[in-house]
């Protein structure tokens, strides 16, 4: 399992931290971890599996 930081969801789904940030918020992304700072780390498995869904019902 391959962890992803805010920032690097952000860039692999082509949004603002702050969306990844309320998709965690609202249970669409889980995160697995936190790192140092508090912030979460989100599975690249599951990030990828998100962005193919929201893909199908029309986007981010």
């Amino acid at each position: 399992m391959s962890l992803m930081s805010t920032e690097q969801v952000a860039e692999f789904l082509g949004v603002k931290v702050e969306r990844v940030k309320r998709l965690a918020r609202e249970s669409l992304l889980i995160s697995k971890s936190v790192d140092e700072n508090g912030e979460p780390l989100f599975d690249a498995d599951e990030v990828a599996k998100y962005k193919e869904l929201a893909a199908r019902f029309g986007g981010l």
